[in-house]
Parts: C-alpha cells; sequence; structure tokens
C-alpha cells in the first residue's frame, strides 16, 4: 500500500505543478508570446509526450500573411510514437469562428511552413479536440527531437492564411 501511496503522489504532483503554472497564463496579455512546457510522467494516461504552445497572432517574414491581431488562444498537442498518433486540444479567442482549418506546419519562428498534420478546426466555442493515427514514424519521432521546429496554426475566413499560431515547446 505505501508503494501505491508514493507512487501515486509522484505521479500526481508534477501535473498539479503543471496546472498551477499554466493558470498564471491566463494574465498574459495576448499579444505576448510565450510558450508554456508542461511535464512528462512515465506511465501517465496521456498516451504520449505533451507539447504545448500559446497562440499568437500569425506574424511571418512576409507581413501581407500578418494574423488576427487581437487573437489568442493555446494548444496542447501530444504525440504518442508508439500508436504513431498525434492528439489535441486547441483553443482559440478573439478571432472570427467557427475556424476553417487548423495545422502542424513544418518552420522555424515566424516562417511559414509545410503542413504535416491536419488539425479539426475550433468550432463556433474555439475549441477543437481529437486524434489522428497512422501517421509517418519518422515525422513523429522529428516532432519529439525538435519540438521548436514546429508550429499549431489556426486559419478562419478573415485571415485565411492563418489567425494564430505558436511553436511547440519542450
Amino acid at each position: 500500500m505505501r508503494t501505491f501511496t508514493r507512487s501515486f503522489a509522484l505521479a500526481v504532483f508534477p501535473v498539479l505543478a503543471a496546472v498551477v503554472g499554466l493558470a498564471g497564463c491566463a494574465s498574459e496579455s495576448p499579444m505576448t508570446v510565450g510558450t508554456v512546457s508542461l511535464a512528462v510522467i512515465p506511465g501517465a494516461d496521456h498516451g504520449g509526450r505533451p507539447f504545448s504552445t500559446i497562440l499568437t497572432q500569425e506574424v511571418t517574414t512576409q507581413p501581407v500573411w500578418a494574423g488576427d491581431p487581437d487573437g489568442a488562444g493555446s494548444a496542447l498537442i501530444t504525440v504518442n510514437l508508439g500508436q504513431r498518433e498525434i492528439c489535441w486540444d486547441v483553443s482559440v479567442s478573439a478571432i472570427s469562428l467557427p475556424a476553417t482549418a487548423s495545422h502542424i506546419h513544418r518552420a522555424a519562428p515566424g516562417v511559414r511552413g509545410a503542413i504535416v498534420v491536419g488539425l479539426t478546426a475550433p468550432n463556433a466555442a474555439g475549441t477543437s479536440r481529437g486524434c489522428t493515427s497512422g501517421l509517418d514514424a519518422d515525422l513523429l519521432r522529428e516532432i519529439l527531437q525538435s519540438p521548436e521546429a514546429f508550429y499549431v496554426n489556426v486559419h478562419n475566413a478573415p485571415y485565411p492564411a492563418g489567425a494564430v499560431r505558436g511553436q511547440l515547446a519542450e
């Protein structure tokens, strides 16, 4: 019984620390660029390795593709190499909804990149959750090894090239 209690405490504490850390993000202005890191808990039920990001205005090296200056949001992306699966939980606000598309792209910050995984677009409430499986194992390894080389973005009618985006963070 003591081992179960200790194991449970070791698994729950990092989750609580991550939740408390995320709660502090609510006070940031929508234009603040930042990332949030979550603890990876061996054996937890998340089914993979989580990466998260704060979504802000889509900004690229070419201003013609600039996104919604008021847009904000967050994305939690979970990569499960063994299942060849990516799951997501995306939430956006202060953009025209419903969104028209959402993706994971391969590119450095401020650069437009190729779509590597399609996500469901946030609905009229600004949320999207789901999973897609059967993905290329090499792509998933690349995301796991260099999450900062990928970003999540959300498109809508007024900003078809992308309203908001955020680089993944470890």
